[in-house]
């Protein structure tokens, strides 16, 4: 398997280079950062090679850019996590049904779900830095 991936090779393909602000990468939402890291994670152990996930990338975003919703606005880290998506079931680590039904259990989380103040025993807010 080859070496993690660095900016360079992230780079390598314009159609599906991450966006950046100032040459930093930018994440709109929390979310996003936890499914860029989940697929460096996933190919630093050698799940998967980069040039398979940045294939499986370009293809989910000229599918969405040949065929998406009139109005729908494009989002980067829906086609990566899609992507990420295609090569797990692709080679049978996960599969697709797996993925939807894991997706809806965790959409129907109310929102703060991870994160109750009944937790610790205490609410948060006083500043010892979690």
């Amino acid at each position: 398997m080859s070496a993690a991936p660095n900016l360079i090779d992230l780079d390598s393909v314009e159609t599906s280079a991450p966006p950046r602000a100032n040459g930093e990468l930018v994440f709109a939402e929390p979310w996003e950062s936890r499914a860029f890291g989940m697929a460096l994670t996933l190919h630093d152990s050698g799940l998967f090679a980069w040039p398979q996930f940045q294939a499986a990338l370009i293809a989910r975003i000229a599918a969405w850019e040949n065929h998406h919703p009139e109005g729908e606005c494009f989002s980067y880290y829906t086609q990566w996590l899609g992507a990420l998506e295609d090569v797990l079931a692709g080679d049978g680590t996960v599969f697709t049904d797996e993925i939807a039904q894991r997706a809806e259990e965790l959409a129907a989380r109310p929102a703060g779900h991870d994160h109750r103040d009944d937790e610790h025993g205490h609410g948060h807010g006083h500043g010892h830095g979690h």
